[in-house]
């Protein structure tokens, strides 16, 4: 396991499950305090959101996901690590970071920094000295405590609009632990929690946050197991299966489907769609997301070759279309979040 990741993060190889032979225990398992300094990583904390679940929420963003879908809008959410990002517009070539540098990992090339990502350890001393606000470290470990005394500020905003904590990501399903004592917190000062999820993870991780959450929201990309592969790096048979065992297991369910023009907007994947979600007992209703192009600006300021599809936001007319399809099988279809 990689040594900058929180000591309980699962994080199996490329298709993000662990061997089917090992049995997940709450690391947390047996302790009075519930957790409370179980470690985790995330990269940011939304305040006052209002498409993340029902009423004004704070949304708690882990790092790390086991999926690389060609259009996510948050691709800093991959990497189950920090990382560095750099914005390129923002530079004015001052040369302030390379001096400041203590491992000489940046260098000037053609007035602009170029970083060394094998010598840099992320000391966030470049990104201190930057008067342009260039440089940042994305991602950064945290506890349990430290997050719920963020999300406890807001409790007053929770209780008169009906909202609460939402924890998405990346995928918070990977950091099970974290997630589950976020969750017994959360429960214990009786607010509402929601998980925005793919629900790629083991069956029992998805059990476990199911006896916990309020409500899920349930990201379903595409109904075919090959062009989901394709296009996101993995199958789709679990999240199908984790989908349904949260379903039986009497959870509120909120279906989310990003319309992706030239993946799974076409009408036989939409009446697939439709034809499994009519299945899901406790289903509220199906959310559709018209594609988001901040993914692509997002990717150039990360280190790496980052993968994006470059396609069309579909239009107003190819939104109503789909859901009117939807709503043949699902009472309550909307266009947004």
């Amino acid at each position: 396991m990689n040594s900058n990741l929180p000591s309980h993060t699962v994080i199996p190889a490329k298709a993000g499950i662990q061997n089917a032979a090992v049995k997940w225990i709450p690391a947390f398992a047996g302790m009075t305090n519930m957790g409370l300094e179980t470690k985790g990583l995330v990269f940011d904390i939304k305040k006052y959101a209002i498409h993340d679940g029902p009423g004004i929420r704070t949304t708690v963003f882990f790092k790390g996901c086991p999926l690389q879908c060609l259009w996510c809008h948050n691709p800093e959410s991959w990497k189950a690590q920090a990382e560095l990002g750099f914005r390129r517009s923002r530079c004015v070539g001052c040369g302030q970071c390379v001096e400041a540098c203590p491992r000489e990992a940046i260098s000037l090339v053609e007035n602009r920094p170029v970083t060394d990502v094998e010598k840099c350890v992320l000391c966030g001393r470049c990104v201190d000295v930057c008067p342009a606000g260039a440089r940042q470290i994305i991602g950064r470990e945290t506890t349990v405590s430290e997050v719920m005394a963020d999300v406890e500020r807001d409790v007053i905003f929770y209780d008169q609009s009906g909202g609460g904590v939402t924890f998405s990501g990346g995928e918070p399903l990977m950091q099970p632990d974290f997630l589950l004592a976020l969750l017994n917190q959360c429960q214990q000062r009786n607010i509402h929690t929601a998980v925005d999820t793919s629900c790629y993870a083991e069956p029992e991780i998805a059990d476990s946050v199911a006896e916990r959450a309020d409500l899920f929201l349930c990201d379903l990309k595409h109904m075919d197991n090959e062009m989901h592969k394709r296009f996101t790096g993995v199958g789709n048979n679990l999240i199908l299966e984790n989908i349904r065992r949260i379903a039986q297991a009497g959870k509120k369910i909120v279906i989310r489907i990003p319309i992706i023009p030239g993946f799974n907007d076409e009408t036989a994947n939409i009446e697939a769609t439709g034809k499994f979600t009519a299945s899901l007992p406790g289903l509220g209703r199906i959310d559709i997301l018209p594609f988001n192009r901040g993914g692509i600006e997002k990717s150039a300021r990360l280190t790496g070759e980052i993968k994006s599809m470059r396609t069309e936001t579909p239009d107003e007319g190819q939104m109503s279309s789909i859901a009117e399809n939807l709503s043949k099988y699902v009472f309550e279809v909307n266009i947004g979040g």
